[in-house]
């Protein structure tokens, strides 16, 4: 299951069914959990935890220091969760002490090839970032998130459920969750409404989810007037929870 080229710190800690390919480098204080495939000349660096059942292509870098001139050697920390599909010359890198000294990945993700997760980043579950989508520092992805390619996230954006980034978006506030936002400069466009089919949303749901996108991005009402108007809507439609607690917690404000 390890092939005889890959280099392997004695402290790691592999399951007796992870795979490693040609080449692969693992540093110290790696735990890699059963199931997982680790692809040939793939470079993993600790203090880094791998759960189960995830693939790993080749030249991937993960675990890597990150790219943050305050970082001078502090020991930090990534994290990926389980059934997670990284490809090619993706780089992920651990978290910084100025935040939580973490960076997280949960279960169930899609990351193409020549994506970038930067320090302290946390993804949900089930996100996928397309080829080159990249994520700044303290970027936060809820679950179902799609990032089309060569999307740029800014540093401390917040990326909602069940949104979706046209190819080549340029991310520079947050995104509510269900709404697709595209074009240079960046704009909302509607609700996600093929993702949220594709979720099990209802009929219903969707319609309500579309008249509370209406009630944010095109009566003109303040921010602070529409959460009251979303806020009402909760008890038909408990989906509308999720819009609300997002733009209560805001803290770069939306794509608007």
């Amino acid at each position: 299951m390890i092939h005889p080229t890959a280099i392997i710190d004695p402290s790691c800690e592999l399951a007796n069914d992870v795979s490693i390919g040609a080449y692969a480098i693992i540093g110290s204080d790696v735990r890699i959990d059963s199931g997982t495939e680790i692809g040939p000349h793939t470079v993993i660096k600790g203090p880094s935890r791998i759960g189960k059942h995830n693939r790993i292509f080749q030249f991937a870098s993960v675990g890597e220091d990150p790219q943050d001139k305050k970082y001078h050697g502090e020991v930090t920390y990534l994290e990926i969760g389980d059934r997670n599909v990284i490809r090619e010359y993706v780089t992920i890198h651990r978290g910084t002490v100025q935040d939580q000294g973490i960076t997280r990945i949960g279960n169930d993700n899609l990351l193409m090839a020549y994506t970038h997760v930067a320090h302290d980043c946390v993804l949900g579950d089930h996100v996928i970032m397309a080829n080159a989508a990249s994520l700044a520092g303290h970027v936060r992805v809820d679950d179902y998130a799609i990032l089309g390619g060569f999307s740029l996230v800014h540093q401390f954006c917040k990326i909602g459920q069940h949104s979706f980034s046209a190819m080549g978006s340029v991310i520079t506030r947050d995104i509510l969750p269900y709404v697709m936002v595209g074009g240079c400069p960046t704009k909302p466009h509607g609700i996600n409404t093929v993702g949220l089919e594709r979720q099990g949303f209802s009929a219903d749901s969707i319609r309500q989810i579309r008249k509370a996108y209406k009630t944010v991005y095109k009566s003109r009402l303040k921010l602070e007037e529409a959460i009251q108007q979303l806020e009402e809507m909760i008890s038909e439609t408990p989906e509308i929870q999720k819009m609300v607690d997002f733009l209560k917690q805001t803290g770069r404000s939306i794509i608007r």
